[in-house]
């Protein structure tokens, strides 16, 4: 049996601090499907203490995948609402207001950190594929919160021209 220590203090319900405990006992980890969050804590214990055979390999290449993957749903959902507003901003003129603006701004300031922090997501912005599904969100988005349903079937704007700070498609 294996304790280790954690560096923290964590205080309890009534103020008293207790310092945290992970105990690695093979005959008592924690499966994947028990508990995610346990499950992950044993797992890092385990390769901090050196202890590579008893590693869920399986489970843990899995985990590492979906970190990329939810890297993916934040870069589409990001566009998918800035893209809807882009959208409403040209097929409602009249209802143009500082609050469209603000959304603007805010997701691609959102989208190019995002950007500069996972680089490789950049070639995400150029998968045909990619784009099409993003667009649809997008669509779909502008349709639930305009009501129109004109909009065009496939992106008519540059990527370029949608990241760019102070550009706005022309009103139609």
């Amino acid at each position: 049996m294996i304790n280790l220590k954690s560096q923290k203090n964590n205080n309890n319900i009534n103020g008293e601090v207790n310092m945290n405990t992970v105990t690695i006992d093979n005959q008592s980890l924690t499966t994947y499907r028990q508990d995610i969050v346990a499950w992950a804590h044993e797992q890092a214990s385990l390769i901090r203490a050196g202890r590579f055979d008893q590693l869920d390999l399986e489970h843990i290449a899995d985990e590492i995948d979906d970190v990329g993957k939810s890297e993916q749903r934040e870069l589409a959902s990001r566009m998918a609402v800035l893209m809807a507003h882009l959208l409403k901003w040209q097929y409602q003129p009249e209802r143009n207001g500082t609050s469209w603006q603000r959304t603007i701004k805010e997701q691609r300031k959102a989208l190019n950190l995002h950007l500069k922090q996972v680089p490789s997501l950049k070639q995400k912005l150029f998968n045909l594929d990619w784009m099409e599904s993003t667009w649809s969100d997008a669509v779909t988005l502008a349709i639930k919160e305009t009501g129109l349903s004109d909009f065009p079937e496939s992106c008519p704007w540059l990527i370029e021209d949608i990241l760019t700070t102070d550009w706005l498609p022309d009103p139609i």
